[in-house]
């Protein structure tokens, strides 16, 4: 890796829990985190966003108001890093500034990731690299996942592994000296947490509890599966809350109490920790056989009994990335980081093979300080 830094990361994923960010320098052969600090969601903000995910009344107000709230909850996570690492601003090279993701329809030419990155550059007086997977989709990709090609940088591609990040929806990269292959597998903490909050006021299921309190439905995660066309589709694919929400459950439980009688509710959440499982293990197992060593991110790695159960489904080593130097909760935001860092270094930021794009290109839209 080169250029100079450091570089601020700011992540907000599907499971609008809060916003993680990174100060990084990229100076050296492998990036070195210089800070971490976190922002809880509030749950005015969560709210809409959650709202903005399906169609309704004055969208363009109230994604704007979205937007603009986000950006305070981003510059006061920026505040906080900077105060950590006693860094100025104009230390800093810029901001990747990934935004949310409210809608994402590669299949109708678009993704939307509510940001407002001007009012960011405005309150932190640093740059910010915001609107990165749109350049993707123009040349018609996914726009997602952006991350496999950062987790080859850190990983290198020598032997066969993968890196699974479980934040809202799972993506998996495989690494291996044939390439790189990346690719959403389907629902993770989305389904998990709303579940979780519905039926016991959690916000989400610490160490995976809840799930271990019910039984795993066979027949249930069978039929999960087998009614997803998407779940079956091939690569190059990506997938969010567009499809998997809260109505994409309840429509599946229905049918499925209609014709076989009520289920209890952890039974459901263990039947969705093992769709969680079922599906990501199965695209590692069928994409890289000879996987070596499979490394986890994002909120699911510390999830005890997700942990567990992948490592019963696969034949090789599960760990968190922390045992690879890389805290599995600031893998993405680094990943954002590393992508800003590329913008300014003039390099493309996307993997072709993986999003379906017709080309390398550098990603994402400038907002000078």
């Amino acid at each position: 890796m080169s250029g100079t830094g450091p570089y601020i990361g700011l992540m907000s994923g599907t499971s609008l829990d809060g916003v993680d960010g990174v100060a990084a320098d990229f100076s050296g052969p492998a990036p070195r985190i210089l800070g971490h600090a976190d922002a809880a969601m509030p749950a005015e903000l969560r709210a809409s966003l959650l709202a903005l995910n399906q169609p309704g009344f004055d969208e363009i107000h109230g994604m704007s108001r979205a937007a603009l709230a986000l950006a305070e909850l981003y510059a006061e996570v920026v505040a906080k890093l900077l105060a950590q690492t006693g860094l100025a601003p104009d230390r800093i090279r810029a901001i990747g500034a990934h935004g949310q993701t409210v809608r994402h329809r590669p299949d109708a030419g678009y993704t939307v990731q509510l940001n407002a990155p001007a009012r960011l550059a405005e309150l932190t007086g640093i740059a910010v690299v915001a609107d990165l997977r749109s350049r993707d989709v123009a040349a018609g990709g996914h726009g997602a996942p952006l991350a496999p090609a950062f987790h080859a940088a850190v990983f290198g591609t020598a032997r066969p592994q993968a890196v699974l990040n479980l934040g809202g929806i799972a993506n998996v990269t495989l690494l291996s000296p044939k390439g790189v292959v990346g690719y959403d597998t389907g629902p993770a903490n989305l389904l998990l947490d709303a579940w979780c909050a519905r039926h016991t006021g959690q916000p989400y299921d610490r160490d995976g509890r809840y799930a271990a309190s019910g039984t795993l439905q066979p027949a249930l995660l069978a039929e999960l599966i087998a009614s997803e066309p998407w779940l079956a589709a091939p690569p190059p694919k990506s997938t969010g809350r567009d499809l998997f929400n809260e109505t994409w459950l309840d429509r599946r439980l229905q049918a499925w109490q209609a014709a076989h009688g009520p289920l209890h509710p952890a039974d459901v959440q263990a039947t969705l920790q093992a769709l969680t499982v079922e599906t990501a293990a199965r695209e590692i197992r069928r994409q890289q056989p000879a996987c070596e060593q499979v490394w986890v991110c994002g909120g699911g790695a510390r999830n005890g009994g997700l942990m567990r159960a992948l490592a019963a489904a696969l034949s090789c080593p599960v760990a968190p990335t922390d045992n690879a130097n890389v805290p599995a909760q600031q893998m993405e935001a680094l990943a954002f980081a590393w992508l800003a860092h590329r913008h300014v270094e003039g390099l493309a930021g996307n993997l072709p093979a993986v999003t379906g794009a017709a080309g390398p290109r550098i990603l994402g839209a400038y907002y000078p300080a």
